[in-house]
């Protein structure tokens, strides 16, 4: 992308409209996705977050603080069956084992608390929200944090649901060569090599398994969870919960639980965090620089273009790169700031973001980096 075209961007960017979507939109609508909302309440979240936003505005209008209202809106999708990258129902590693990641972070105290690869539990939000409250520690992974699942009274339970068996399997039938290992490779190049034989580059997978498997219609097609909200008291909280990359390596770990990585907050500023290739976003800690970005005084919407650019700048091996050199996977960030202003933007078009604005639910469109290319 050529410096003039991301200057335009972000131009565009600070124009602010806000829009309901309905059918195709103005490329300048798309560009100038920045939400302006009158002080008061103000809830985000990934587009497959309309229900969370609802209920979190819902609990904080009763009174409930920012994180308690957040986790309870994203539990709607950890429970739902048919979202197959959070919760139950969530598709498995490589070996057919559900593992979720999930962190929370309190804004007025700047705590935080996680959990990874967690297995037989329903809702990490809520064992991380234990992690941070009954622990000195921020972080648990594996079977520890299912014995401490299990002594706070969580109980265990099969999350493997028959339609995302069923997905696995075909996975496992027909598209095994897809698969998260990798031969050596060309530390300069990102070439993969296998003694003196070069062998091709393998794409990453930008992972639509339900609809690769024919499975599941395109409507369905959700992914991680991302939630922040401001309170009654002008607190900010937020969440990030999810069952990771489909069919990893097992105790694979994305960055949905890493606090600074898939979320961050800071109460006097604002808060972040993100859904896509986990990958990209560990190496480049995203969700803190959003945060120090709009602590810059840039809006949430630039702050995450300025994310997303960063991504692509340290974009450097062959095999995540598409034939024009760009990215061959997409990340998406969410943000708002202490004044109720909110944004979000891709590295490429087409996404969209949750917002209850304390008036209405609204999915807005987030501003991107290059519009995504066309299926051939």
């Amino acid at each position: 992308m050529t410096s003039n075209r991301r200057m335009f961007l972000r131009q565009a960017s600070s124009l602010g409209a806000g829009v309901l979507i309905a059918g195709s939109l103005p490329q300048r609508e798309i560009h100038a996705a920045i939400q302006r909302t009158a002080a008061g309440p103000v809830v985000i979240a990934s587009a497959n977050g309309v229900g969370a936003v609802t209920r979190a505005m819902e609990m904080i209008r009763s009174g409930s603080d920012a994180l308690e209202a957040v986790i309870a809106g994203v539990n709607l999708v950890e429970d739902d069956p048919k979202d197959h990258s959070v919760g139950y129902g969530g598709l498995p590693n490589e070996d057919g084992v559900v593992e979720l990641d999930s962190a929370v972070m309190h804004g007025p105290t700047h705590r935080g608390g996680a959990v990874a690869a967690l297995r037989n539990i329903k809702n990490p939000s809520k064992v991380a929200r234990v992690v941070m409250e009954r622990t000195d520690h921020v972080l648990l992974v594996g079977e520890g944090a299912l014995r401490f699942a299990k002594a706070h009274g969580f109980k265990e339970e099969d999350l493997l649901t028959d339609e995302a068996r069923e997905i696995w399997l075909r996975w496992k039938e027909t598209m095994s060569t897809q698969d998260d290992r990798l031969p050596p490779h060309n530390e300069h190049t990102g070439a993969e090599e296998v003694g003196e034989f070069r062998v091709p580059e393998r794409r990453a997978r930008e992972v639509n398994p339900q609809q690769a498997a024919g499975l599941v219609p395109f409507s369905r097609l959700t992914g991680t969870i991302h939630c922040s909200g401001i309170d009654a008291n002008g607190n900010i909280s937020c969440v990030t919960t999810t069952s990771g990359l489909a069919y990893k390596v097992p105790g694979r770990v994305g960055d949905s639980p890493i606090l600074g990585a898939g979320l961050f907050v800071d109460n006097d500023v604002g808060a972040a965090g993100s859904t896509g290739r986990g990958e990209a976003n560990l190496v480049n800690c995203s969700s803190v620089m959003i945060v120090e970005y709009m602590r810059q005084g840039k809006s949430p919407e630039q702050a995450c273009l300025d994310a997303c650019t960063r991504i692509v700048d340290h974009n450097r091996m062959r095999r995540l790169k598409d034939a024009d050199g760009r990215p061959n996977f997409d990340v998406k960030f969410y943000a708002l700031n202490k004044r109720g202003e909110t944004g979000a933007a891709g590295i490429f078009s087409g996404g969209t973001y949750a917002l209850h604005d304390g008036k209405e639910v609204k999915l807005v469109p987030m501003a991107y980096l290059y519009k995504r290319p066309t299926a051939k």
